[in-house]
């Protein structure tokens, strides 16, 4: 959904946590004291037999609904970062296997991988959309070009080639792939977060019905499921896009490899 896509790149995730707890907490408290302002007969408990079996039902499916929801977009995260550390291993490869070619093509090489490791990190912004940038796709066919114009003169050079050209096969299937996850992911659909919505609204309606004649019990009761349902949306928002947000994937493998072939300062 575009909406949550623009909540989390725009806004901080403390922010957003305090937001919806304060929305969240002070709504259901606003109407829990309308309930119990009009209908006096809450406090005396007379629903609680009928609560009690209810909310135990609802509870057990928000939270398997919750649950299942924030593992399945965890696991995305997990699958971006993991083909974001992909690709930084299979640069790292090639950064040390560049010094068998001798002096000359090792040079060649540092200077095209390092320009690479800078134009993807560069990227990143953009790629965390799904966009890529001229400067990393000329980087990326440079290193090709790299590769492609040296010639091994013995046998060891020949079998550091064939692997380095599969590692760079691999670095730009890896490019490829986030790229893919990046402009494909756009969190939970609309039917999927109707369900959150509903659920969480049952969660809460239900603990406002629950009857005390003790206000302070009650509202203290209803405050805490509240910040249970908050802290779930947040989870749920925040993990949503897995280049996005405090919980996404990062460019560290990529900016690791420019560390390493910079020189020293």
């Amino acid at each position: 959904m575009a909406v949550t896509r623009w909540i989390v790149i725009n806004l901080p995730p403390w922010l957003l946590l305090t937001g919806l707890v304060v929305v969240i907490a002070g709504g259901t408290a606003i109407v829990q004291a309308l309930v119990r302002h009009r209908v006096p007969r809450i406090k005396q408990g007379e629903q609680n037999e009928i609560a009690q079996f209810l909310f135990p039902v609802i509870a057990v499916v928000y939270g398997f609904l919750i649950g299942f929801i924030v593992l399945a977009l965890w696991g995305q995260v997990n699958t971006a970062d993991q083909t974001t550390r992909t690709e930084g291993a299979a640069a790292t490869e090639l950064a040390g296997g560049r010094d068998v070619f001798g002096r000359a093509e090792s040079a060649r090489i540092r200077q095209s991988l390092l320009a690479y490791g800078r134009a993807a990190a560069a990227e990143w912004p953009s790629a965390a959309v799904g966009e890529t940038t001229p400067e990393a796709e000329n980087a990326l066919s440079r290193l090709y070009h790299t590769y492609e114009s040296i010639r091994p003169r013995n046998d060891t050079q020949r079998a550091f080639l064939a692997s380095s050209v599969a590692s760079l096969k691999e670095l730009s299937l890896a490019r490829t792939e986030r790229l893919l996850e990046a402009r494909t992911n756009i969190g939970p659909p609309l039917s999927l977060w109707m369900a959150i919505l509903l659920t969480s609204g049952l969660v809460l309606g239900f603990s406002a019905t629950f009857g005390s004649e003790q206000a302070l019990i009650h509202y203290g009761m209803v405050a805490a499921v509240s910040v249970l349902v908050a802290t779930n949306l947040f989870l749920v928002t925040e993990l949503s896009y897995a280049f996005l947000g405090e919980f996404a994937t990062s460019p560290e493998p990529l900016r690791a490899v420019v560390d390493a072939l910079s020189p020293p300062r």
